[in-house]
């Protein structure tokens, strides 16, 4: 008798363990110097069709890792930039497939009464494999998607880095 005791303290303990090692989560995110690289690589992209411009980069969570604002890049372009990266890593998905999104839909428009969201072409999330670790904005070329062109070069520049 005294064996199925501890046989039942024991299956529980290990059930226990096993809860435990699911509360704890791993999960990759953007280190600094990735989002310097990225937000550089951005705005070089963008300066290259000479278009002056803010790029920041956020993490998962869309706390601002960096910002770079070229030479001649609109006071607005901060703040633009900061909110398009916010909103494409809040919601994984680009900004401009977002704002379409609402304005085809009726049910997905108040998603723009979010706090911190902006529907304009420019942000664009940044992934390892399926995982979103973060995102890119960018504000001040003329047109949401020339804005999203120049984040997604920046992206593409530091594709070696996103393994």
């Amino acid at each position: 008798m005294p064996k199925l005791p501890l046989a039942c303290a024991l299956v529980l303990g290990c059930a226990a363990l096993t809860a435990n090692a699911q509360a704890v989560r791993l999960e990759k995110n953007m280190s600094l110097e990735l989002a310097n690289k990225m937000a550089a690589a951005t705005v070089a992209a963008c300066s290259a069709d000479k278009f002056n411009v803010t790029a920041t980069v956020v993490d998962r969570a869309g706390t601002v890792r960096a910002v770079q604002r070229a030479d001649h890049a609109g006071p607005h372009t901060l703040a633009a930039s900061q909110a398009k990266a916010f909103t494409a890593a809040s919601g994984k998905n680009t900004t401009l497939a977002m704002m379409e999104g609402a304005q085809k839909n009726p049910a997905a428009a108040n998603v723009a009464l979010i706090p911190g969201y902006l529907l304009l072409g420019g942000g664009v999330p940044v992934k390892v494999g399926d995982e979103v670790i973060g995102a890119v904005g960018v504000g001040g070329a003329p047109g949401g998607h020339l804005d999203e062109k120049c984040a997604l070069a920046g992206i593409a520049a530091v594709q070696d880095l996103l393994k």
